[in-house]
């Protein structure tokens, strides 16, 4: 049954990232929030496919944590649940990403006119550049900007060193950094087609003030709440 419903999710995604970044191209002559309100109904569709088809649910905590203007976002990345999840709780977002996901048919296309800051992971200097500059007229467009720390998907149990980007913009521009965790690796595995029935558990932490602090501490003070909070995420029995 989880290869049959994991198949159905599957159809739908595939359908829905046609029709709506198709749809989605004929909004590029409207203003940036008409065309992300448009794009991102992909994202609601499919977060609701997903726990019509395949089970999987969510629980948010933590929503009082929430800035009432736009922020740094770092959040653990284990999956591509949460690049769809964070866009119910930060909202308008824009993500860092490497380039070649602007490559792909439809998906990426529909990315491109979000406003995204898509980097150059074999130049770390001019990419470090383009994060600070980017982020900074971002943040002041009103958007969130999310980032994946680590820089890629971990496995359930495993970890990576932090990255500075998203820090060394914290400590440029003074805007605080939101931490963000979860357990969406343990539903919906990393480079796995199969989505297994159950509730992922998102927690938002307390914001982390990002004046008079270093890129490294900032990088510390997020990194020791996230692992922290993961780890006790998967202690807490989950409901299926």
């Amino acid at each position: 049954m989880v290869i049959l419903r994991s198949l159905l999710f599957a159809l739908g995604q595939v359908a829905s990232t046609i029709l709506v970044a198709t749809l989605g191209l004929l909004t590029l002559p409207f203003p940036y929030h008409i065309r992300y309100r448009c794009i991102t109904l992909w994202t609601h569709f499919n977060l609701w496919w997903l726990e019509k088809s395949c089970g999987l649910r969510c629980e948010i905590e933590g929503l009082e944590h929430v800035p009432s203007q736009p922020t740094i976002v770092f959040s653990r990345h284990e999956s591509a649940w949460e690049t769809l999840a964070l866009q119910k709780v930060f909202n308008p977002q824009v993500w860092v990403l490497k380039r070649e996901i602007l490559w792909l048919p439809f998906f990426g296309w529909a990315i491109a006119m979000l406003k995204p800051i898509a980097i150059n992971r074999s130049n770390a200097r001019r990419a470090l550049i383009q994060l600070k500059e980017q982020g900074r007229q971002r943040l002041e467009a009103g958007c969130w900007v999310v980032i994946f720390p680590e820089g890629t998907r971990m496995a359930p149990g495993h970890r990576r060193r932090y990255g500075r980007g998203g820090a060394a913009l914290a400590e440029e521009t003074g805007y605080p950094v939101v931490p963000v965790a979860h357990n969406a690796g343990d539903y919906w595995p990393r480079k796995s087609f199969l989505k297994f029935p159950g509730t992922i558990r998102m927690v938002v932490g307390p914001r982390i003030e990002s004046k008079g602090r270093s890129a490294a501490e900032i990088n510390a003070l997020a990194e020791q709440w996230i692992e922290a909070m993961v780890a006790r995420l998967r202690k807490i029995p989950s409901n299926s």
